[in-house]
């Protein structure tokens, strides 16, 4: 395992770090059921390769995984570092404290290495975060009681407002967790600039959350050779960017975790010649891309409440690499979850605003009909 420092924490950390939010589980009369027993020597077989950073959050696996991630470290807790979070409800610190309270019960702990304000905005931050007597003013003091080892954030937002959150938190936050892989490098910028400041960073969903998982013959293309699976592919490309410090993947088997510690093991995830071709697979699949989007939101907003732009990425990862149950699968979450809330392509009334705005005269409103034939069957 290769182990990094983590920003300037003074952590070292492994490059592979596990998420717990896909520990095994199995379909029992209609519900999901989680393997305690299997979700242990997982996590157990994590740490013996080496991983020693280990992320969950209070509604995982139906609200077991930190109690299962708790019961699995049990032997080694002092050797590894927890991440967990809080969700930002409202502005009331004591709110804040209580739900930590509850984490440390379920974890069985009495300390959180890196605990995250979860999921966050930059109004959010600016509008309950930051409130006098918040969970900021809070989480500082329960920093200085060392029950919060260091303050973080992870983050679902608009990329742009990566760079203003770590601008207005400077010398208070610590690390930072958001989304980064092959197919979603919107937050490079904002890496660049955390990494800058000394923060650790860490990233999400370096398998694209299970979409790369299943290898199209667009993402084998990615690189030259033959790569062993799509996992290869996608950590050796985020383990290649000098201001990731962790991808954090959820690995939901001891032969995942076996296969991707063998990955980040890899010092040289990728040589001069593959990173260069990378980069003209992916150049090449933004262009094909772009001749349906290319994100650049002037046609925003809608005013049926459309996010065009995002409905578009899905169809791209339909049109270009060929992720047509994935793209199905979260086409089918708009309206329905909270970070995709707004209506799909259905909704469009034909009123034409957003090809008027469109810098590159798209013919949208044929596009969204297409996008909604495709995706909603």
């Amino acid at each position: 395992m290769h182990y990094v420092e983590f920003g300037k924490t003074g952590a070292t950390v492994s490059r592979l770090g596990m998420g717990c939010m896909r520990l095994p589980s199995q379909e029992k009369d209609g519900k999901t059921v989680y393997d305690e027993e299997k979700g242990i020597a997982v996590i157990k077989r994590a740490y013996e390769l080496g991983v020693n950073y280990f992320d969950t959050a209070p509604y995982y696996c139906d609200g077991q995984s930190e109690i299962i991630l708790g019961k699995a470290v049990k032997g080694f807790r002092d050797t590894i570092f927890l991440s967990t979070k809080n969700p930002i409800e409202n502005a009331s610190g004591d709110d804040f404290e209580k739900r930590l309270e509850t984490s440390l019960k379920k974890l069985d702990t009495d300390y959180i290495d890196f605990y995250h304000f979860w999921g966050i905005s930059l109004e959010t931050y600016n509008n309950s975060i930051r409130a006098k007597d918040g969970p900021l003013d809070r989480a500082k003091k329960l920093k200085e009681q060392g029950v919060v080892r260091h303050i973080s954030f992870s983050f679902h937002d608009k990329a742009g407002n990566l760079v203003e959150i770590l601008k207005q938190g400077e010398g208070v936050l610590e690390s930072v967790l958001c989304q980064y892989n092959l197919l979603d490098r919107s937050n490079e910028a904002g890496m660049e600039r955390a990494h800058a400041l000394g923060l650790g960073v860490t990233v999400m969903g370096p398998v694209g959350g299970g979409r790369l998982g299943t290898p199209t013959e667009t993402i084998r293309a990615l690189l030259p050779g033959k790569p062993k699976s799509s996992a290869e592919i996608a950590l050796r490309f985020v383990f290649t960017n000098p201001n990731v410090n962790i991808a954090l993947s959820g690995m939901g088997s001891i032969a995942m975790v076996e296969e991707n510690a063998a990955i980040a093991s890899n010092t040289s995830p990728l040589s001069a010649e593959e990173k260069r071709h990378l980069e003209e697979q992916t150049k090449e699949n933004e262009r094909l891309s772009g001749l349906y989007c290319t994100g650049c939101r002037y046609c925003m907003p809608c005013p049926q409440g459309i996010d065009i732009p995002e409905v578009f990425t899905l169809m791209n990862y339909h049109r270009v690499y060929g992720l047509t149950d994935y793209a199905r699968a979260n086409y089918a979450q708009i309206g329905a979850v909270d970070w995709r809330k707004y209506k799909n392509a259905a909704a469009c009334i034909g009123c034409g605003l957003c090809e008027k705005a469109c810098p590159q005269k798209l013919p949208i409103r044929a596009q969204l009909k297409e996008t909604h034939r495709t995706l909603a069957g």
